[in-house]
């Protein structure tokens, strides 16, 4: 596989993802299902004082991934079905575009990118950065990446779960996901759907 059909690949496989993620943002900035936006932490504190993940992450951001991320895969593999797109997109290299499969697909991508944003939220509070605001200093780089990439690693994970990939690969469809997260969270800020451009 080429370089540009490896990214071809990459893109046609996530997209669902990338196109869930934009719109839970919008999602979770809406006024709908005001019940659920309620942290996940259940507001409490860590032993050391401080809140465990803090305001943002909150049920209606969790629940609202991983139901646009199902609802946008099947619709995707029903596109793909009808296209040449099928043979670039890695969840059907083995596997058969089904409506149960692209189920299973659809929650376990939102559910791994949801939970691989916990950890980063944990050590931010650890450190008393405070919620949807970057860091300052020298942690402000750091943080930056790691904010885009979290997420990255735990749907990238679903992929390899699915399409055998070398250590190698793995790592370049992260840095891919990486660049693609950093450009919608620019895209996101520009039109005011983000307080913050990382």
């Amino acid at each position: 596989m080429s370089l540009i059909d490896t990214l071809i690949s990459m893109y046609v496989t996530l997209l669902p993802a990338i196109i869930a993620g934009v719109v839970n943002s919008i999602f979770c900035k809406s006024g709908l299902l005001p019940s659920l936006k309620k942290p996940i932490d259940f507001n409490k504190n860590f032993i050391d004082g401080k809140r465990i993940l803090g305001d943002n992450k909150t049920w209606k951001g969790l629940f609202g991934y991983i139901i646009l991320t199902i609802f946008f895969q099947i619709l995707w593999g029903l596109l793909c079905a009808k296209t040449s797109l099928l043979n670039y997109n890695l969840f059907y290299n083995s596997n058969e575009n089904s409506a149960v499969f692209n189920i299973i697909v659809g929650f376990l991508v939102g559910l791994f990118y949801a939970l691989f944003e916990l950890p980063n939220s944990f050590l931010k509070r650890r450190l008393s950065i405070e919620p949807g605001k970057p860091p300052k200093g020298a942690k402000k780089i750091y943080f930056i990446i790691l904010d885009q990439a979290d997420s990255v690693f735990g749907v990238c994970l679903v992929v390899a779960m699915f399409y055998r990939m070398t250590v190698g690969f793995y790592f370049t469809y992260v840095f891919v996901g990486l660049i693609t997260h950093l450009f919608f969270n620019m895209l996101l800020y520009f039109i005011g759907m983000r307080k913050n451009m990382f």
